[in-house]
């Protein structure tokens, strides 16, 4: 099952809302993800979160969980409320862009929730992000910006195919090295990793 989050982060494009609005079973606002949807007229099924930036409507025609627990963030609730539905493949738009502690957090949650399911994707109208397993490959269009991005210190034994700077059993750590602004040159490009978190951007 397809599911897709909507946060109050930055406001997604309207192409690209409306493209995995119809990619989806299940919709699922976070909280404030809501008034996003609500304005630009796209059905949901659930708003789950503390509601302290979800405006009310009049009508509401979906479910309106609201859940005060503040040792989990709204995105965190929907993501449960996504496994709790059997959802497989999630999409998350809004998660990024307006507070960068937000951003950092839901990155955080982007970990805690990977293995839940198949396919976990944040995206937003610059790239899309994944937290990668050890062995990766696909077809990117060659010339797309690609970066690599340890998330939680340090990733170790890191080797690139079809990339323009590939790494050779390499490692990268936060505030020593990172792969940012990486190219496609050949397809598929694969990426193996030995240990730790690896983050993949892909340019829109």
């Amino acid at each position: 099952m397809n599911a897709l989050v909507v946060c109050n982060g930055a406001g997604p494009p309207q192409s690209l809302l409306e493209k995995y609005h119809r990619w989806a079973d299940v919709v699922l606002a976070a909280d404030g993800g809501a008034n996003i949807l609500n304005e630009r007229n796209l059905a949901f099924d659930v708003v789950i979160g503390d509601m302290d930036s979800y405006r009310p409507i009049d009508e509401e025609p979906y479910d309106v969980i609201h859940d005060p627990d503040q040792y989990a963030n709204d995105l965190e609730k929907a993501l449960s409320k996504a496994k709790s539905e059997k959802a497989t493949h999630v999409r998350v738009l809004g998660a990024t862009g307006l507070r960068l502690d937000h951003t950092l957090k839901n990155l955080s949650v982007l970990k805690q929730f990977n293995h839940q399911f198949e396919q976990l994707v944040f995206l937003d109208d610059h790239v899309r992000i994944m937290l990668l397993p050890n062995s990766f490959s696909k077809d990117i269009p060659t010339g797309t910006t690609v970066s690599l991005f340890p998330l939680s210190g340090k990733v170790t034994g890191i080797t690139t195919h079809g990339l323009k700077y590939p790494l050779k059993n390499e490692d990268l750590e936060n505030g020593v090295r990172d792969g940012t602004s990486n190219t496609v040159v050949k397809n598929p490009i694969r990426i193996e990793h030995d240990k730790g978190d690896l983050l993949l951007f892909i340019a829109n």
